[in-house]
């Protein structure tokens, strides 16, 4: 049930050096968001330097489990196929490590313990401020409402937060997310038409 993935921009040499990760021009951020449609859920992946220019994209099929699936995964089926069919596949086939995950699905938070990468999450909107469990909020000029990060220490916190800081401040970290799905429509538009002809 691997989801094929699909790439639409190539890595930037200049930008692979992630040997000073302090250096502004070095900070790398991963924006992955998972989409609901008819066929499935869709992972979408963006990577930008500090300053919101991308530099790989990357999107999945859709992926619907099918009925064995569903009875075998039961309620921990949708944190399965989120963190570790798309996103944990997303992030590991995508030639750009980041700085720091940033996503817009606060189940893709347990994506921490799947991979060695700090995440905070932008808590949707129709989320009316509920932080799930085990996760801390965290304030920052980057993001319009409080962050949310899984539950942990106050040294990786602090390691966030000095990230954020490197962020351009024209950045504000639920924007990019609007381009992934506008990204992704356009990908599946282009997917639709090529079946076609």
């Amino acid at each position: 049930m691997e989801p094929p993935i699909a790439s639409a921009l190539p890595q930037s040499s200049s930008n692979a050096d992630l040997s000073h990760p302090t250096d502004t021009h070095s900070l790398v951020l991963g924006f992955l968001t998972i989409l609901q449609d008819v066929t499935g859920w869709i992972g979408g992946y963006l990577v930008t330097n500090g300053w919101g220019r991308p530099l790989e994209f990357r999107l999945t099929t859709a992926v619907q489990p099918n009925r064995v699936q569903r009875a075998l995964y039961g309620p921990t089926l949708q944190e399965y196929v989120f963190a570790d069919l798309i996103g944990k596949t997303l992030v590991e086939k995508t030639g750009i490590v980041p700085s720091l995950l940033i996503t817009d699905v606060p189940l893709l938070l347990s994506l921490r313990s799947r991979v060695h990468l700090p995440i905070v999450a932008v808590p949707p909107s129709d989320s009316n401020g509920t932080m799930p469990s085990g996760c801390v909020s965290l304030e920052h000029p980057r993001c319009r409402t409080s962050l949310w990060l899984p539950s942990c220490s106050d040294s990786e916190v602090g390691a966030i937060r000095l990230l954020l800081d490197q962020v351009d401040p024209a950045v504000e970290l639920s924007e990019p997310f609007s381009r992934i799905r506008e990204a992704v429509a356009e990908a599946r538009k282009l997917g639709a038409s090529s079946r076609a002809a």
